[in-house]
């Protein structure tokens, strides 16, 4: 049964990884999904790849974000799942934080992430459902991670306030916490392949499950908050961990 019939999903960042696998799940479920991402290259691929629509967007960029509402709404008219999952992760230890760091954690972990609610508002349904991409990096206090946690913290607070504010127009507002997934988004911290190696053994060893978890895990769990069998469900944090959450990650 498809649950998501008639929909109309918009995922940011929605070219690889987390918001590519709930793309093609929310298509499965009987969404029209709309994907975005900063590269051409990678929305163009990516969108023939799951058979939806890709359009090229930078989060960071206010107007970047106008124009992809302006797009959507010629288009599409209005919005049912707004799935707001673009983000980067740059570790840095205390004292070798630098501005750019900070602006680009900052710029699209959460001023990107709010002003695409902000602006995708007026062409949200009444009891649209919209799911933001938290971290569990939020609450472990994990070492290099200082501007990343605290992107993800401001937009867990942000969620909460948002679910009151929208709850007279039964729009529904969640964050998804994941932990240790396995996407390209840890190929992009300038790492090299022996410190990713290293710091992918030592976080799997604290995992209770003792896996890290697939895209298509957090995937199945924004389906089920975007379907009406969350209707009740807004405000919420859901962690998705693989149990990690239970134990502090330290050093």
């Amino acid at each position: 049964m498809n649950k998501l019939n008639g929909k109309i999903a918009v995922v940011t960042g929605g070219n690889s990884g987390i918001g590519y696998a709930s793309a093609k799940k929310l298509k499965e479920e009987g969404a029209t999904v709309i994907i975005t991402g900063r590269s051409a290259e990678k929305v163009k691929t990516a969108s023939e790849e799951l058979g939806v629509k890709g359009i090229v967007a930078d989060v960071k960029d206010l107007s970047a974000i106008d124009a992809l509402v302006a797009e959507v709404k010629n288009e599409f008219n209005n919005v049912d799942i707004l799935f707001v999952n673009a983000g980067i992760f740059a570790p840095a230890p205390l004292g070798q934080i630098s501005e750019q760091n900070y602006d680009d954690q900052m710029g699209i972990n959460f001023k990107g992430a709010l002003f695409t609610v902000e602006k995708f508002l007026p062409i949200l349904n009444e009891g649209a459902s919209i799911i933001n991409l938290g971290s569990i990096n939020a609450y472990t206090g994990m070492a290099n991670t200082a501007v990343y946690a605290a992107s993800k913290a401001a937009l867990n607070s942000y969620t909460r306030t948002a679910a009151t504010e929208l709850a007279p127009r039964k729009i529904r507002v969640n964050v998804v916490n994941p932990g240790p997934v396995e996407t390209p988004i840890f190929g992009k911290t300038g790492m090299s392949e022996e410190e990713l190696n290293g710091f992918a053994g030592a976080i799997q060893g604290k995992i209770p499950l003792k896996r890290f978890g697939q895209p298509e895990d957090v995937a199945n769990l924004v389906a089920f908050l975007a379907s009406d069998d969350a209707s009740f469900i807004t405000g919420s944090e859901y962690n998705i961990d693989g149990g990690i959450n239970v134990n502090s990650i330290v050093g």
